[in-house]
């Protein structure tokens, strides 16, 4: 039994035996926690500012839409581009952004005009350094232990989603929001220490893509023309428009719904981030790649949802919640790692700088739609719309799947199918790696 534990175990954290991703994940958990506590801060600070949901809104917009803007080009800077040091100076910058707003904040001159534009600041960065960073894991970890990688960075994601807005909440009823801030620009430190520590001998760096003209219509071409990119991708289109709106459905769910305060709202996140991390390690220990665990776990994110938007209790509410953090960490790194390994070096930059528009990019204009979706009928419903169109996207991709199998004719005996790194625009067509 102890065996078979430790086994699992070896498993789950195999890619932390690479000493460069060992050394950068200790810093991105860091930085990652002081990146939420800020978040939270900054909500705060906008409420305190405004007293309007209206102004918080727009400031969350204003983060999130140079991601949906900019995000594709991002990616194609991030193919041209030494990524580790791109990384770093992007994390310094980010840094000096949160040094920025709590120096502000501590002196007693913050605007929300000032938080806006430094809003818009962030999210500048985000749209280049969010492509730099995921493809440049696989540059640390190979293809071998990227899967594994890619989900250990989506737990650290969802445990510090759980424990830096608590440890913001008690900063701010402590020492001022402006303390959260300026404790967030530290945090930075831990990342870019990681980034110079490391050994740039065992990196293995894809080649730069040479400057070109259409280089970005390119890469949409070159997307749209993998299955194996372009089934995930839209399917987190239609997912990420919909169904991961959490910050505007969860607090009316909690308040409207079950007619509770402030307390509730932190049961659901609680729930749903433990889910998403507990989720997280089954995912790096068991999980596969490829089309057939995508359409899996995309089905019980919606099922998962569907049960939660319409439990009669709040105490099964939480439970399904669980289960929504669960499938949802999972769709996010099957797809991710989908979509890298199918992905010719080169191309990979612009490659993830897609899936980033389809999931954060969508923000801008899901969170509107939701809560409009909300204001018409009820909380219920606006989380039941996310339920459907996980299921939506899983159907579609299932028939897609049914329909291309049946397409193509079997291999000949002795023929070998294409590797999904394959070179060229049809890389990783018909792979499936689940089999």
């Amino acid at each position: 039994m102890d065996r078979q534990s430790g086994g699992f175990w070896r498993v789950t954290f195999s890619s932390l035996k690479v000493p460069n991703y060992r050394i950068y994940f200790a810093g991105q958990s860091v930085s990652l926690i002081g990146t939420w506590m800020q978040m939270a801060a900054q909500s705060w600070l906008v409420l305190t500012l405004t007293h309007s949901s209206t102004a918080l809104g727009l400031a969350v917009a204003l983060q999130t839409l140079p991601v949906l803007l900019l995000g594709p080009y991002g990616g194609v800077i991030a193919d041209r581009a030494d990524k580790r040091r791109l990384m770093l100076g992007l994390q310094a910058a980010m840094g000096v952004q949160a040094l920025v707003l709590g120096l502000l904040t501590v002196l007693g001159a913050v605007r929300f005009w000032e938080v806006c534009v430094l809003a818009v600041v962030l999210g500048l960065n985000n749209a280049f350094e969010n492509s730099a960073r995921q493809s440049f894991v696989r540059e640390m970890v190979g293809k071998e232990e990227l899967r594994n990688a890619i989900t250990l960075n989506s737990v650290t994601v969802n445990a510090a989603r759980a424990i830096g807005p608590a440890v913001g909440g008690v900063l701010i009823a402590t020492v001022g929001t402006g303390i959260c801030f300026l404790l967030n620009a530290g945090s930075f430190v831990a990342v870019v220490t990681s980034l110079l520590m490391m050994d740039r001998s065992a990196l293995r760096p894809s080649p730069p893509a040479p400057r070109a003209p259409r280089q970005l219509r390119d890469g949409l071409r070159y997307a749209a023309s993998v299955p194996t990119i372009a089934v995930p991708l839209a399917m987190m289109a239609v997912v990420g428009l919909l169904a991961y709106e959490f910050q505007v459905t969860l607090p009316v769910f909690a308040s409207h719904t079950f007619h509770s305060g402030s307390e509730a709202y932190g049961f659901l996140t609680a729930a749903t981030g433990v889910g998403a991390v507990v989720g997280g390690l089954f995912t790096a220990a068991r999980g596969r790649t490829g089309l057939r665990p995508m359409i899996v776990a995309s089905t019980g994110f919606g099922i998962a949802m569907l049960v939660g938007a319409f439990a009669p209790l709040f105490a099964l509410a939480c439970v399904a919640m669980l289960f929504v953090g669960w499938a949802s960490v999972s769709f996010i790194a099957i797809g991710n790692s989908t979509i890298q390994l199918s992905a010719r070096p080169e191309m990979r930059g612009r490659v993830i700088a897609l899936w980033q528009v389809a999931f954060q990019g969508t923000t801008p204009i899901g969170g509107p739609l939701v809560g409009w979706i909300i204001a018409l009928s009820d909380p219920r419903t606006g989380i039941a719309v996310g339920g459907l169109a996980c299921l939506v996207a899983a159907l579609g991709a299932f028939l897609f799947r049914r329909r291309s199998r049946a397409a193509v004719p079997p291999l000949e005996h002795g023929a070998p199918e294409a590797a999904p790194d394959a070179a060229g625009p049809g890389a990783g067509q018909h792979q499936d790696t689940t089999r």
